[in-house]
Formats: structure tokens, sequence, C-alpha cells
């Protein structure tokens, strides 16, 4: 339903890696409040489903952590360790509002992928599978 004072919204869907990462991501973005009222911005942690993985990666590359079998985690552990994608919902005044807010977290999430690229294990253990 559209909210008559934030008619204009947007929701942008980021799969990561892994949990923790899909998490840093969230907490690393989470700390700058929007600057203007005119805006409102959430965060989530979201798993995909079969076909949304499908629709994201192409049914090649569907292997995301969807349901994987229990490793002796619980299964709080589990939906947890399921929630790699990053969720964020805007909500504006005009479509101007919108786009202004948009193109400043893109620009954040551009630092913070750069950071995980060059720092993080967990990134560079899989560039190398994938230049292997």
């Amino acid at each position: 339903m559209v909210d008559p004072d934030f008619p204009c919204s947007l929701v942008i869907i980021i799969p990561l890696p892994t949990h923790r990462l899909a998490s840093s991501a969230l907490r690393a973005l989470q700390v700058d409040a929007e600057l203007s009222s005119l805006v409102r911005r959430s965060f989530s942690l979201v798993s995909l489903t079969e076909n949304e993985a499908e629709a994201v990666h192409g049914a090649a590359d569907a292997h995301l952590p969807i349901g994987e079998a229990s490793n002796g985690k619980s299964d709080e552990d589990d939906s947890l360790e399921g929630k790699t994608v990053l969720r964020t919902e805007y909500k504006a005044t005009t479509n101007r509002m919108l786009r202004v807010s948009v193109n400043g977290f893109f620009e954040s999430m551009g630092v913070v992928l750069g950071v995980m690229q060059e720092l993080d294990v967990d990134v560079l253990a899989e560039e190398r599978q994938l230049n292997a």
C-alpha cells in the first residue's frame, strides 16, 4: 500500500556471498541517518527463494545457500546463515528526493563492497576460486 506522505518508493535487493558479509554491510550502512526528513529508509537481511536466486543469478548459478542440509547448527542458526541478501527500502516525498538518496546509498555501498573486496578473507577466497 502506498503511503500518502511518502508516495515514491524503491526496494533495492543486493545478494552477498555470506550472512556475515550481508550483516557487515547492513551495520556499516545503517549508522548514517538519512539527511532529509523527506526520505525514510529501512534495512533488513532476507533469504532468497529458489525462484529469486534463479532470477538474480541465472538457472545455472542458483546454488546460493537456500535450504542447505543441517551441519550441526540449530534451526535458528541455519535461518540466520541463509539471510545473505541486503534489502533496502526507500520511501520519499518526491522522485527527486528518492533519486538523491538512492545515489548516496549506491556511493556508500560501493565503498563497503570495495573494502570487503580488498580486506575480507571470504571475498578473497571466493575470488581465487573464480580465477582458478
